[in-house]
């Protein structure tokens, strides 16, 4: 099968490689409708993060089953299923009160590798959501999104505590953020300001549910939230990035008694505790509970209620992969779409 492969910072090449098979009795094997390169790759591909040898990449799929291992009884063969980017056997203590990301018996989807014609997908009864029936293909890149940025902008907007009456302010203008947005939007934020530059993603961060765009970095960003806030700061801020001055300029944009709900992955970041402290700021995020939200952002986007697709703007055949990362890499594409 065809699949993407890192073999060094900025060497990304599509080469071929044995097909998927089922490993363990509770997998399951689907082919992905498509597939799609995600904020995170990034890291690797800039260097920030180390890789050891050639590496499959890719965390997020939809798809039909092919295959199902003996020991599966939920799945089955010709489901059109949505996973999360971790594989969780959903029964375990944890993933009971709602947090499959840190599973007991989690995969990082992200070590199977899932930018392939085929994938297997571990724990595939608690993992995998089917969908009511085999979906239009202009639902594809919604449902695709709901694997990873959808749900972890919504997790995101959770753990901000965003609400009815809310002020919510959104750090990180990638795929993550704005779907952040569209969360804050459906749980009922009164407000909602995106913090971004660049203004094509402005523009669709309106179209998702912003009300207020804010374009000053760092401290001149929290001065310019407390400017819109009465001087308080937002009820609820959204950290999508995780660099060090994303996670302050979060903390800062937040009023005593807000809350942080923090999902960029953190790179480097450290923070000051006295200043943590005098905050009174709440923090709660990591790896996004996707499995938690998965039947309910299928329900919505099913019934098209929300398009989280729209976040896709670059679309290229698997092949050109290489073009896709670099499109991401060099801000000229929010998030892009391989077809197989």
């Amino acid at each position: 099968m065809r699949a993407v492969i890192m073999h060094a910072p900025g060497d990304v090449r599509v080469e071929q490689i044995p097909d998927a098979s089922i490993v363990e009795p509770t997998d399951a094997v689907i082919r992905p409708a498509a597939v799609c390169v995600c904020g995170s790759d990034l890291w690797p591909y800039r260097g920030i993060e180390p890789l050891h040898g050639p590496t499959a990449m890719g965390h997020e799929y939809v798809g039909v089953v092919e295959q199902v291992g003996d020991a599966v009884r939920e799945i089955e063969v010709g489901d059109f299923v949505v996973g999360s980017f971790v594989a969780s056997d959903n029964t375990c203590d944890i993933c009971r009160a709602g947090y499959q990301s840190r599973c007991v018996h989690q995969v990082m989807m992200g070590s199977v590798g899932t930018q392939s014609e085929l994938v297997r997908v571990p724990h595939a009864d608690g993992t995998l959501v089917r969908t009511p029936g085999m979906p239009e293909p202009d639902l594809i890149p919604s449902l695709l999104a709901a694997s990873d940025v959808l749900g972890t902008g919504w997790f995101a907007a959770v753990a901000a505590e965003a609400g009815p009456g809310k002020t919510v302010a959104v750090v990180g203008d990638g795929a993550v953020g704005l779907l952040g947005v569209l969360a804050a939007r459906e749980l009922g934020a009164e407000r909602i300001i995106a913090m971004s530059r660049h203004a094509d993603r402005q523009a669709l961060a309106r179209e998702l549910g912003a009300t207020d765009i804010v374009e000053e970095r760092g401290a001149a960003g929290v001065e310019r939230i407390k400017e819109l806030t009465d001087g308080l700061g937002a009820h609820s801020t959204i950290e999508a990035v995780g660099t060090q001055e994303a996670m302050e300029q979060a903390i800062g944009a937040t009023r005593p008694g807000g809350h942080v709900g923090f999902v960029g992955v953190s790179h480097d970041v450290q923070l000051d505790g006295l200043g943590l402290f005098f905050s009174s700021v709440h923090l709660h995020g990591g790896p996004a509970p996707v499995r938690r939200f998965l039947p309910d952002l299928i329900d919505r986007i099913w019934r098209r209620e929300i398009d989280p697709g729209k976040v896709f703007d670059l679309t290229v055949p698997i092949e050109r992969a290489a073009e896709a990362y670099a499109a991401m890499d060099e801000r000229r594409a929010v998030k892009a779409m391989l077809t197989l």
